[in-house]
């Protein structure tokens, strides 16, 4: 993968996202466990994925994915939590759920392609 990747800026622009969605929920909702959790996975897509542009090997590029993978697997179960709890509303709630699921989306494609030595 190289710099400049979309997935890469995808991630970095969904993890600021999450870290003001962090900010929100800490000072006007108050809310301190499930913002802390979303704050830990949501930013680690965007660290995993940076981490495999400079990975040793290709099963280490896959491991970082793999684990980018479950961090917005992680990420959207919180973002779905904040929502059925109505601590996000309306076009907040689907414009991030939306950015996750396309993140999943580029992180799956890109692991199988990666799988398929096409790396």
């Amino acid at each position: 993968m190289k710099d400049n990747n979309p997935v890469l800026e995808k991630s970095k622009a969904f993890a600021i996202r999450i870290i003001r969605l962090y900010q929100y929920l800490t000072t006007e909702k108050k809310e301190y466990i499930l913002s802390k959790q979303i704050l830990k996975s949501g930013t680690s897509i965007g660290a995993n994925i940076r981490e495999s542009v400079r990975a040793q090997s290709t099963a280490d590029f896959q491991a970082k994915m793999q684990i980018s993978l479950k961090e917005a697997d992680e990420t959207e179960y919180w973002l779905e939590l904040l929502k059925e709890t109505d601590y996000i509303t309306g076009n907040a709630a689907e414009s991030l759920l939306a950015d996750c699921e396309e993140l999943i989306r580029l992180i799956v494609a890109i692991v199988k392609t990666s799988k398929d030595g096409k790396q």
